[in-house]
């Protein structure tokens, strides 16, 4: 269903990559949670007055609030996929992630409302009636709610979308919420025994849970996440495959929503080759970035010398003195600079977060095994974290 959706209302729904193909897949989202959800709603609102059962009209209201969701999911597609303006040079990819992190909140919002007036009927308890069709409108909604969820959860694999994920994720609260009323009903009819609130608590609380969840998915692009281990992977896969790099590091990559990536990073080249042609190298890896990856890159040429064995050798011990340390210790950008009374050992030194000795501490370490080396060594650290 999904695919077929797609082909006959996305233009080019194959290019997910794309940010338009990206925003006509969320807009058609949008549109069918919308009338789904107000089908249910109808639906479950009528078979929750006939039966006076305070759990199916809450899960009416729950699907009512659904549909609001899939209309602010639809607005953020919208406005993700302006166009970038004066203002927002980056574009606006970033509102993609706003309008999960609003549906997570309709989420957690709907969760509180459910468990208070859940905690109200079991103060109150009432009289539940039982009608066959009460039963063939709940299990039409489980399966409308199974069928949303798949959907979702397809779309956001598709175009890799954390706001789609949400609203899946609140299709799937809904499917176990439904079939919890569904049994509670049942159970009501052949035992006599009301858990009309009871069950309704619960599945407030699941619901609850899940708001929290996809608040958290939808936050951490905003505040700035690590980027994913295969798309470094990437990177790095096919900047090494050119000749003359001999290496990568301070990879930074900026997120400025889906399908808007700029990175930076310092390539190590040889501190004797043609500086023209090195340029050459960088401009072409960046154009490919840019092809393959789908991300603007800008890349910093550091020159390394590979034909001073004094240099090399010292470098090596350095290394060696940083694996006692630590084995997740690393450097780069290592040179020496030769002075009339002293020697500077330059060196960029990556600490992992959260290291068990601090930043100077470690410094200090390193420094002295170095001075022990020759008492004219200064040495001249700065502490790098990475950001991959």
């Amino acid at each position: 269903m999904v695919t077929l959706l797609s082909r006959l209302f996305i233009k080019n729904h194959e290019d997910t990559d794309a940010p338009r193909v990206r925003q006509a897949y969320g807009v058609l989202s949008g549109f069918v949670g919308i009338f789904l959800n107000l089908l249910l709603f109808a639906g479950k609102f009528f078979a929750g007055t006939v039966a006076h059962s305070i759990a199916i009209t809450a899960d009416a209201f729950n699907n009512l609030s659904d549909a609001g969701s899939s209309v602010i999911t639809l607005i953020g597609f919208q406005m993700a996929g302006q166009k970038p303006d004066p203002h927002h040079p980056f574009g606006h990819g970033r509102i993609e992630y706003l309008s999960g992190l609003a549906v997570s909140a309709a989420i957690l919002i709907m969760a509180f409302e459910l468990i208070k007036t859940s905690l109200a009927k079991i103060i109150h308890p009432a009289d539940t009636v039982f009608e066959p069709l009460i039963v063939v409108i709940l299990l039409c909604s489980i399966l409308i709610k199974c069928y949303m969820y798949l959907y979702n959860r397809s779309i956001s694999r598709k175009i890799k979308s954390e706001a789609m994920m949400a609203t899946a994720a609140d299709s799937l609260s809904d499917t176990l919420a439904t079939t919890v009323v569904l049994a509670t009903t049942l159970t009501a009819h052949f035992t006599n025994l009301h858990l009309d609130g009871i069950c309704g608590v619960l599945v407030g609380i699941f619901i609850l849970y899940t708001g929290l969840t996809s608040a958290r998915d939808t936050l951490n692009p905003l505040l700035g996440q690590a980027p994913d281990p295969a798309f470094v992977k990437d990177i790095e896969t096919l900047v090494m495959s050119y000749d003359n790099i001999l290496g990568i590091h301070d990879l930074l990559v900026h997120n400025y929503g889906p399908g808007r990536l700029m990175i930076s990073l310092h390539a190590e080249v040889p501190a004797d080759g043609n500086i023209l042609e090195l340029h050459d190298t960088i401009d072409n890896i960046e154009r490919a970035l840019q092809e393959q990856l789908k991300c603007d890159a800008v890349i910093h040429m550091d020159p390394v010398c590979t034909n001073d064995p004094e240099v090399t050798a010292l470098k090596e011990t350095v290394r060696g003195f940083l694996a006692e340390l630590d084995s997740s210790l690393s450097l780069h950008d290592f040179r020496i600079v030769k002075g009339p009374t002293h020697t500077n050992i330059i060196f960029d030194l990556l600490l992992p977060y959260n290291f068990k000795l601090s930043d100077e501490e470690v410094k200090d370490i390193v420094t002295a095994k170095i001075k022990a080396l020759n008492p004219a060594y200064f040495t001249v650290i700065h502490i790098d974290k990475n950001f991959t």
